[in-house]
Formats: structure tokens, sequence, C-alpha cells
């Protein structure tokens, strides 16, 4: 990239919204032709629980984006060189692969960020449907006077208030060059997006099937809060893992660097407002450092790992949530191994998408346990005191 190239060049943004509208239509087309018999509320939900996996998708891609070093391919936002496409900025990545052949930027990498990008403009777009759409049903639902929509459509809005936030971080993460606490960010807001649209999509699919929230006892619905906090904690270290490139810190199991607890500066390693590989003061981080950012992630897995069996077992023992269990006790087995190969087989490229899917199929999975459930109320006793021994000797 020269000097004379602006970090923001919001020429091309008409083009990409374009590019996001039509990629939007094929989902849309496609749900009205498998609903275009069914009610606008029904069409609604099938998009909803449609534009949940290609988010989904979306994240994976995002993963891979990271992981390939694209993130800077197009080194400007929210074209590429000040274009919609890598085809209208071909001599200006061609000139900067001259210059460094191995990137950051090289034609390959500026299609997958420019396609990253094209895909979550679609989200956006079909996201923009569905809080229209909401809006809409609700108002339909007030004039006609019949019951409102199962969901509020503050819900959508409040998502796409929030994947506008996703788009900002995503332009952040190309413009502040890939600052870690910057990526970290976006990866977190991904999955709170998927959250989001998770419980719309719950709420739609009980409506439709007559269903109601299931009730648990209430220090097992803790259970779950408290599964579902970890594995944010847990996730938000791993991401620190990955945008610091810290996974190879450690390459052996279940030791470190051939000790139980290697040499570790946590000053350095969680100081969070910095540069990519340098400090505050400009000096680069040590290898201490990098280590442990990834033992305490390690560290952290086995606590996470601990909690969600114990949860399981809980859930299996209880006789609910039987299908969000066995999906919680596959991701977290699915975890470790892809966690494991990360770092034995040295990073590889699907081993780490995986390990970031997973994560992501987790949170949906919790967040899909915790709006298809209630914590169940105890019974209310009858307050009527019995009759004491006199009473009943007396009316006798």
């Amino acid at each position: 990239m020269t000097d004379a190239q602006p970090l923001y060049d919001l020429a091309p943004l008409a083009r990409l919204m374009l590019l996001g509208v039509l990629i939007a239509l094929g989902p849309l087309v496609w749900v009205w032709l498998r609903n275009r018999n069914s009610t606008p509320l029904k069409r609604l939900q099938a998009l909803t629980v449609l534009t949940l996996f290609l988010t989904f998708d979306l994240v994976l891609f995002g993963a891979f984006t990271r992981l390939t070093d694209s993130g800077l391919g197009c080194p400007d936002w929210p074209g590429c060189y000040g274009n919609a496409s890598p085809v209208g900025a071909h001599a200006d990545i061609a000139a900067a692969q001259d210059a460094m052949p191995t990137g950051p930027v090289t034609h390959g990498k500026a299609w997958v960020e420019m396609v990253h990008r094209y895909l979550a403009t679609g989200v956006g777009v079909l996201i923009i449907v569905i809080t229209v759409s909401s809006w809409v049903q609700r108002r339909q639902a007030w004039r006609q006077g019949v019951a409102e929509p199962p969901i509020s459509p503050w819900w959508p809005t409040f998502t796409l208030f929030w994947v506008c936030l996703q788009g900002a971080f995503g332009a952040l993460t190309v413009t502040m060059k890939l600052f870690p606490a910057i990526v970290t960010l976006h990866l977190i807001g991904g999955l709170v997006l998927l959250a989001l649209l998770c419980v719309q999509a719950v709420r739609h699919a009980h409506w439709a099937q007559g269903r109601v929230a299931e009730r648990i006892a209430p220090a097992l619905r803790r259970g779950l809060v408290w599964a579902t906090v970890l594995v944010t904690v847990q996730i938000v270290l791993g991401g620190w893992v990955s945008t610091n490139y810290a996974v190879l810190a450690c390459t052996s199991f279940p030791t470190c660097q051939g000790s139980w607890w290697p040499a570790m500066d946590f000053a350095q390693g969680f100081q969070v407002w910095r540069q990519l590989g340098l400090l505050q003061d400009g000096s680069h981080i040590s290898f201490a450092g990098l280590t442990a950012i990834h033992y305490v992630h390690r560290l952290m897995a086995y606590v996470v790992l601990a909690a969600l069996l114990a949860l399981v077992w809980r859930l299996y023992k209880a006789a609910v949530l039987p299908v969000q269990a066995r999906w919680l006790l596959a991701l977290a087995l699915a975890q470790l191994a892809t966690g494991l190969s990360n770092v034995v087989l040295g990073w590889p490229l699907l081993a780490a998408v995986l390990h970031t899917g997973g994560a992501a199929a987790m949170v949906v999975v919790l967040t899909w346990a915790l709006a298809a459930s209630r914590a169940a109320t105890a019974p209310q006793r009858d307050e009527t005191p019995a009759p004491s021994r006199a009473s009943r000797r007396v009316s006798a």
C-alpha cells in the first residue's frame, strides 16, 4: 500500500451494498419459494433460522480470513484500493505483491478478505429485512387486533444495531493493522450476533410448534448460566491466543516447553491495548509473554471441560434438554481434539478453523438451552393452618 492510499475510501460503498443485496436475494428467494403458501410469520421464522446458519458460516470464514493472514489483503475499507473488488485493484495488488511476495497483500488474500466483506454485507441486508418484517407484522397485529408476534421487534432492531457495530469493528481491524484487542472484540461480536439470532430462532420455533420453555430446576438453570459464563471467558482467552499468534508458544501436551509451569510474563501477555507483537512502550513482546497467553487459555480449558461434563451429566440425570446435552458433550470433546491438534500438529489450518467453529457452535447450543428453558418455581403450599389436636377434639 502506498502512502497516498487512504485507510477509508467510501467511493465503492454503494457498489458493495448492491453486491450485498444481490447476495441476500438468494436466501430471500429460497425462503419465499419454500414457504410461499405459509403465513408471513412462518416465512420470518424460516428467514431467521437461515440467517443464523449463514452468520455461523460467516464466523467460520472470518476465522479462515484471520488464520490465512488475509485480514490486510485489502489494506483500506470498505473496498480494495478504492475499488469494489480486487479486479479493479489488480495493478495496486500486483505492485504490493511484487514488493512483498508473501504478503500481507496478495491477489489470493485480497479475494479472501473481500469475499468476507461481501458475505458480511449480505448478512447485514438479511438482518435489515428481518427487522423491517418484524415491525410490519407487529403493526398489522395491532391493526387487526390479533396476538402480537412471538418475539418483540426490538430484538431484531438491536441485532441490526449490533451488526452495524460489528461492521465498524471490521473496519477498525483493517485500519488499525490487526490490533489484537480490536480483532478479539470483532470475534466476540460475531459470537454475540449468533446468540442474538439464536434467541429469535428459538422463540419462533416454540411459537410454530405450540411449545413453551421447559421448566428445569433452578440449580440446573444456574449451572447453564455459569457454563455460559465460563465458555465466554474461555472464548475471549482463545481469541487473545489467536490474535496474538501465541498458539505455538507451547508445542507439547500436557506440559509446555517441558515444564508444568513454564516461564511466563503475565504483565506482558495481558497488556491489552497495544500493537500486534509490540508492547505499549514499542518494544517487542517476549516469548514468556506469549507463553502466558497460551498457558492461561490451556489451564482455563481444563476448568471449562470439567464444568461442561458436569453440566451434561446433570442434564442427563434430570432428563431435561436431552438434545442440547448431546450437542454440548460432542462439542466439548471436539474442542478438546481440535485444541490438541493445534498444539501437537503445529496449528494446521483445518483444525484451527474447526476450533473456532466449535466455539461458535457451543455459544449457539448454550444460548439455545437458555432460551428453551426457564427456572421452575416451587409449588405454592396451602397456607391454611392445619387444625390443632384441641380443635379436632372439640369438633368431635
